[in-house]
């Protein structure tokens, strides 16, 4: 992994991020993961985690951060992390410019 790797989160996404965490008083950060598995062949896997490992990189914008481990990070480098509140529902969206295809699932 190379220290240029650049990961953004937006507004929307940090306050959601943050409105979470305050509701269930945690001091924890976002962690993303991408994982094998989705119709598209990979899928992305959000949690909240207190712990950081060796290969975690931690990115931080509007008092809030998301951790992506360094395999992960291969995958969603360049992203965005935004969050989306529409009529068909309320969830992360990462703005990959990577992916090659896209489902609902992740």
């Amino acid at each position: 992994m190379t220290e240029t790797t650049e990961f953004g989160i937006s507004d929307r996404a940090a306050a959601r991020i943050k409105q979470l965490l305050d509701a269930q008083d945690m001091d924890a950060r976002l962690r993303l993961s991408v994982r094998g598995g989705g119709c598209s062949g990979f899928s992305y896997e959000f949690s909240f985690d207190e712990e950081l490992t060796a290969d975690d990189k931690i990115f931080a914008a509007h008092d809030t951060e998301v951790v992506i481990d360094e395999m992960s990070l291969e995958f969603v480098g360049g992203s965005i992390l935004d969050y989306v509140d529409e009529l068909g529902g309320q969830y992360f969206k990462v703005q990959n410019p990577n992916a090659t295809a896209s489902c609902g699932c992740g």
